[in-house]
C-alpha cells in the first residue's frame, strides 16, 4: 500500500517546538528533564511539555517524548513516577529503548503508544515482530540498514506496525548510537544521555615507549578527524524512501537551533508535498531543496548506509567544523503597530539587510529600520543575546516567522 510519510522533527525547547510545528512538521519529538538521551539539550519541564503538546495538537501535530536511556536499577522507580506524570499530559507516544522501561510504560500508561528507539538495535524483521507482539506500534530502524533491507523488513511485518527511519542529520560513529568513548574519556555515559561527542575531537597516536611524542593520524594527508562522519541527507531520495514502505521520516537534532529546525522542516515538507502532488514537480524543484537545505549549519552530506556500506568518502578528515551560511537572529513572537517582538539570539544592527524566513518557502530580504528595547529606548544594535527587542523592518513579518542573516 502507498503510505503517506510523516515528517518527524526534533525540538530542544518550547520555542523550537513551535517553530517545527509552524514550519511543516507532522510530528515532533522532545525530551523531558529525565530519561531521554540528550542530557545537554535544554529539554522540557512538565509545564513546557504540557504547553508544547497543547500547541502542537491545536495545529494537528503529534508529540512524542523520548525516554530512551538504557536504565540501571536505580533508574526504574523514577521512570515509573515520570510515566505517571506523562499519563496526565498525554503525549502521542513514548520512544523507548529498554525492555524494562517498556514494561513500566505498558503498565502505567497503556493508552500512550510505545515506539521502540533506534538505540534498541532494530536491524531485522524478527526484532520488529517481537516488539509488535509486546505491544509496540512503531519501531525506529537502526541507522545501519540499507534501503533494500528496509524494503524486505516491510514485506515481513504487519501492515499496522510502523517503520520510522532517520533521513537527515548528524550520524553517530557507533553501532546504533551505542557509544562507549564518552564514558571512557569523561565518565559521561552516552547511553544515559550525557554524550560529550568525542567522535568530533582531534586525535593523535602515542607510542608506548615515547610518552608525550604525538604522531598525527593522517588519512590521505588530509588531517586527523578519523571518527567525524558527514551528515545524512536524503532529500534527493524521497521516492525511494516512500517506496521502501517507511512511515515516518525522522530528522536528527534535539540539540539544534530553531534555524536548523525551520530550515530542514520547511525543505522536507515541500519536497514530500511536491513529490506527492507530482513527481515531475519534485524533480524540477530539486535545485531549490538542495540550496535551502544548506541554509543552516551542517557538515558535508552523505547518504549513510541507504545504498550500501559507507566508505572513506562518508568521513570528513580535514576539519570537525560545520559549514554555516546563515546566522539565526530570532523568532517573531508578536507583531504590533509595525514592530515585531523577538528574543535576540545573535548580534545585528540598524541599517543592516537581513532575511525573513517564512514557513511557505519564501525568504524576504528586508532592512532593519529601528531596534527598541523593552522600555522603548532606541538601540543602534542588538549585542546582548536573549534580550527582548521590538524591531521595525522595511516589510512587516508575521508571527512565527524567523529572522536570519546571510554570512
Amino acid at each position: 500500500m502507498s503510505r503517506h510519510p510523516e515528517l518527524l522533527v526534533p525540538a530542544s525547547s518550547l520555542e523550537v517546538l513551535k517553530t517545527a510545528v509552524i514550519f511543516g512538521a507532522d510530528a515532533v519529538y522532545i525530551g523531558g528533564e529525565a530519561f531521554g538521551l540528550r542530557a545537554k539539550a535544554k529539554n522540557f519541564s512538565m509545564e513546557e511539555m504540557k504547553e508544547g503538546i497543547r500547541f502542537a495538537h491545536e495545529h494537528g501535530v503529534k508529540v512524542y517524548v523520548t525516554a530512551n536511556i538504557l536504565a540501571h536499577n536505580e533508574d526504574l522507580p523514577g521512570v515509573r513516577e515520570y510515566f505517571e506524570e506523562l499519563r496526565e499530559i498525554r503525549p502521542d507516544a513514548l520512544i523507548i529503548a529498554d525492555p524494562g522501561v517498556f514494561e513500566i510504560a505498558k503498565e502505567v500508561c497503556p493508552e500512550i503508544e510505545r515506539h521502540i528507539s533506534t538505540q534498541a538495535n532494530n536491524t531485522n524483521y524478527g526484532t520488529y515482530n517481537f516488539w509488535y507482539r509486546q505491544g509496540a506500534s512503531r519501531v525506529v530502524s537502526a541507522r545501519e540498514l540499507s534501503m533494500e533491507e528496509i524494503k524486505e523488513l516491510r514485506a515481513n511485518i504487519p501492515d499496522d506496525l510502523e517503520i520510522e527511519t532517520f533521513i537527515h542529520g548528524a550520524m553517530c560513529i557507533s553501532y546504533s548510537g551505542r557509544c562507549l568513548l564518552s564514558n571512557y574519556f569523561t565518565g559521561r555515559d552516552a547511553n544515559r544521555g550525557a554524550c560529550t561527542h568525542p567522535c568530533r575531537w582531534k586525535y593523535a597516536v602515542v607510542e608506548e615507549t615515547r610518552p608525550g611524542e604525538y604522531m598525527p593520524v593522517y588519512e590521505n594527508e588530509r588531517g586527523t578527524y578519523i571518527f567525524n562522519s558527514k551528515d545524512l541527507c536524503m532529500i534527493e531520495y524521497i521516492p525511494e524512501l516512500i517506496d521502501a514502505g517507511i512511515d515516518s521520516f525522522k530528522i536528527e537534532g534535539r540539540m539544534k537551533t530553531a534555524l536548523y529546525v525551520a530550515t530542514v522542516a520547511r525543505t522536507y515538507r515541500k519536497a514530500i508535498d511536491d513529490y506527492q502532488k507530482d513527481p515531475e514537480l519534485y524533480r524540477k524543484n530539486m535545485p531549490w531543496y538542495l540550496d535551502q537545505i544548506s541554509n543552516c549549519t551542517y557538515r558535508q552530506f552523505t547518504t549513510g548506509f541507504f545504498f550500501g556500506k559507507p566508505d572513506e568518502n562518508t568521513q570528513i578528515y580535514d576539519s570537525n567544523t560545520y559549514n554555516k551560511e546563515y546566522t539565526y537572529l530570532g523568532i517573531v513572537h508578536e507583531v504590533r503597530g509595525g514592530l515585531c517582538r523577538i528574543e535576540q539570539r545573535n548580534k545585528f544592527s540598524v541599517g543592516e539587510m537581513i532575511e525573513i524566513m517564512k514557513p511557505d518557502g519564501r525568504n524576504v530580504e528586508v532592512q532593519v529600520k529601528r531596534i527598541l528595547n523593552e522600555e522603548g529606548e532606541e538601540q543602534e544594535s542588538a549585542p546582548h543575546s536573549k534580550q527582548v527587542l521590538w524591531v521595525e523592518l522595511s516589510e512587516a513579518p508575521a508571527e512565527y516567522d524567523l529572522l536570519r542573516r546571510k554570512e
